[in-house]
């Protein structure tokens, strides 16, 4: 009895000192493809192609109403005016595509930086996969390997323990691998609920900034609308006033001889007084 104790102590102290089994070493992240990040790429790039040309066209545009206008204040023309108008209206125009765009191309960053944080959590969660199916396979291998090395007279009582070490640690770096899978969804929800924060707000302030202009527009609108008001009653007075003058000399002209004739009796009725007076004396 005593020597099978022995011999059974032996047995662990050449089990403990066996090395531990090395560690796979971490694999290198890879940029995985996704037909969605390739997608929102690709209407990003679209939209930053468009927005370039739409600023040079915006620049011809500038440069066509700022030589317009200096003509028309040169030349005070009418035709010209008009046409300084219609240039700075098109540059306009231009001006709120362009800013349109630029909003479009903002929002298909977001999407795009949406699209590969998903991929990347992902590739992330594919890999963890991996990762176990390559555990659980090494750890399979090693047990059959120390399995044809071990004790007959322990095979079945070995087989038992191991199999339970195996499930237990395969089961522990499964709960480890759901856990960073977890976290890198919840990260990449965080990412996607601050980008999508952030962009409300840049509408938001631009929508505040658009408002702004519409109110300056319309008050500058109202004001000319009212000084045009002015200046036609302005207009419509000053005709008037000459109407008036002009019709004022035709009425005195019809009003002297009424005059004449009523000056004409007084006038026999003094000559008649001097007469007998002059008889009189």
């Amino acid at each position: 009895m005593a020597k099978v104790a022995k011999k059974k102590a032996a047995a662990k102290r050449r089990v403990a000192k066996r090395p531990a089994a090395k560690r796979a070493a971490p694999a290198k992240k890879v940029a995985v493809a996704s037909p969605a990040v390739e997608k929102a790429q690709a209407a990003l790039d679209k939209l930053m192609k468009d927005v370039q040309a739409q600023g040079k066209a915006v620049e011809a545009a500038r440069k066509k109403a700022a030589a317009a206008k200096n003509k028309a204040a040169k030349s005070k023309k009418a035709a010209d005016k008009r046409a300084a108008k219609s240039a700075s209206g098109a540059a306009t125009k231009l001006s709120a595509k362009v800013r349109a765009l630029r909003a479009k191309a903002s929002a298909a960053k977001t999407t795009l930086q949406n699209a590969k944080t998903a991929a990347a959590a992902k590739a992330a969660e594919t890999a963890a996969k991996e990762r176990i199916a390559a555990l659980k396979a090494g750890l399979a291998a090693k047990a059959e390997a120390d399995l044809a090395k071990a004790v007959k007279a322990f095979e079945a009582k070995w087989k038992k323990k191991r199999a339970a070490a195996d499930a237990k640690k395969a089961k522990t770096a499964e709960k480890k691998a759901n856990a960073k899978t977890k976290a890198a969804e919840k990260k990449a929800k965080a990412k996607m609920a601050a980008a999508a924060k952030k962009a409300a707000a840049k509408a938001k302030v631009a929508a505040k900034k658009a408002a702004a202009k519409a109110r300056v527009a319309e008050r500058k609108a109202a004001a000319r609308a009212k000084a045009a008001e002015r200046k036609a009653a302005a207009k419509a007075k000053a005709a008037a006033r000459k109407a008036a003058a002009k019709s004022k000399p035709k009425a005195k002209a019809k009003a002297k001889p009424r005059a004449a004739a009523r000056k004409a009796p007084a006038k026999r009725k003094t000559a008649a007084k001097r007469t007998s007076r002059a008889k009189k004396k």
